[in-house]
């Protein structure tokens, strides 16, 4: 599946290639799919390949196979293989077109393979919007068999760092797709920064000062540690300005995921984490900053809608036209926004993500498994919400680390974080 690589004209993109989509049925790949329907309008829509997904909503991958005519399919749950063929004949005989799917791999590795199978290469687009560490393996296959990466999944770049960078097939092949980086990514555009996984000219060339992310401050903004001691489950997926699923949207409320995103912007850029600072803008319409040396910062701002930076993730450099799809802002009426300084004794999450990023490569690993499990128990009710970041501290600083891990070596340090975080978690249950 050879094509040429992207490219532009007059800002818009051309030969989009091949699409395979890691996560297809979760916030971000359905998202995709609505990005790729508006960009067929242009005539500038890739041609979705592949579909990986756990398997759980077996109607809707049916569906999307079906709309999208695509012929791999990747169910992580080997159980799920029977409903999702049983869903593909339901749709098959009610629209009166046989199924487009030739082919479906189960397992746990089922998303890798896909990007094996499918023969994407230089030219086509991987999309890994897999919730959690297990994005890691699709993350390095995709770099491996040089298509470009549309990056959601954050933690297989703070799991697997230095890894995904010897896996690198060329510069600039990873282009973010999360709100933050794709507003970096953009705001980079307006000086020289060489450096980093997304830049194309590698030199090490840079006018920047500092990175500047924003959070919105999740649900409990404002509020201190004696009036979270007792919030529930339901509080925490409240998140006042974005739709998530329940694991990031619980990060997100002990501002763990903003500090996840600083180690992944440290990464990303190459900025040191010291250069990398985190302010609270509510409104969530300012998705970041860049500071350059002569103390301009330039600011990306627009509605809180993911489709914007997955449609950049598809089409970068170039911007497609989405009009129908996002709606910008609206300068017509009286508008403020604000910023406010971190409140870190309430949300100790982003120091501690800036101590694991600087004290070892396997440290931001270590900070993650520990995490999952402790989000995990807190959703099933078995933890506090106060005590998720604490649970990831004591494994952190539990932790010797290592300076130059191998694949092995990352997944040792996975395995003993959720082993010691669990034993944790039943303590304190």
């Amino acid at each position: 599946m050879t094509t040429t690589p992207h490219s532009t004209h007059a800002g818009q993109p051309t030969n989009p290639g091949s699409l395979l989509i890691l996560g297809s049925t979760g916030s971000i790949g359905t998202q995709a799919l609505d990005v790729v329907d508006r960009l067929a309008q242009d005539g500038l829509a890739p041609r979705v390949i592949g579909l990986a997904a756990g398997g759980v909503r077996a109607e809707l991958i049916a569906i999307q196979a079906h709309n999208h005519q695509v012929p791999f399919l990747a169910l992580a749950d080997p159980a799920a293989q029977a409903p999702v063929e049983a869903a593909l004949a339901a749709v098959a005989e009610r629209t009166g077109q046989p199924s487009p799917v030739t082919q479906i791999l189960t397992g746990p590795d089922a998303a890798t393979e896909l990007i094996t199978v499918s023969g994407v290469n230089v030219g086509d687009t991987v999309l890994n919007g897999i919730t959690g560490s297990v994005g890691l393996l699709p993350t390095l296959a995709a770099l491996r068999s040089g298509a470009t990466l549309a990056l959601a999944n954050k933690e297989s770049l703070v799991v697997g760092g230095s890894l995904v960078k010897a896996a690198l097939h060329h510069p600039g092949q990873v282009v973010p797709v999360d709100s933050e980086h794709s507003a970096i990514a953009q705001a980079l555009l307006s000086g020289r920064h060489e450096r980093g996984l997304t830049s194309p000219v590698v030199t090490g060339n840079t006018e920047v000062r500092r990175l500047v992310l924003t959070a919105s401050g999740g649900p409990f903004r404002g509020r201190d540690l004696r009036e979270l001691a007792g919030v529930t489950a339901a509080q925490a997926l409240a998140h006042p300005t974005w739709a998530m699923g329940p694991v990031v949207t619980v990060n997100s409320s002990t501002l763990i995921n903003k500090g996840l995103e600083l180690i992944e912007a440290h990464l990303l850029f190459d900025i040191p984490p010291a250069d990398i600072t985190v302010v609270v803008h509510p409104q969530s319409v300012i998705h970041s900053m860049v500071e350059f040396r002569d103390g301009a910062t330039i600011a990306q701002a627009s509605p809180p809608d993911m489709r914007l930076p997955i449609a950049l993730g598809l089409t970068w450099p170039g911007r497609p036209e989405l009009s129908g799809l996002v709606t910008p802002n609206d300068w017509s009426t009286p508008l403020a926004w604000s910023f406010e300084p971190l409140d870190e004794t309430t949300f100790p999450a982003i120091g501690l993500a800036r101590h694991a990023v600087a004290t070892s490569a396997t440290h931001p690993a270590v900070l993650n498994a520990a995490n999952e499990q402790a989000v995990a128990a807190f959703l099933d009710g078995r933890l506090r919400w106060v005590d998720i970041v604490a649970v990831d501290t004591t494994v952190v600083e539990s932790h010797s680390g290592q300076s130059d891990p191998t694949l092995e070596d990352v997944l040792a340090a996975e395995t003993w974080a959720r082993a010691q975080a669990d034993a944790l978690i039943s303590k304190l249950t």
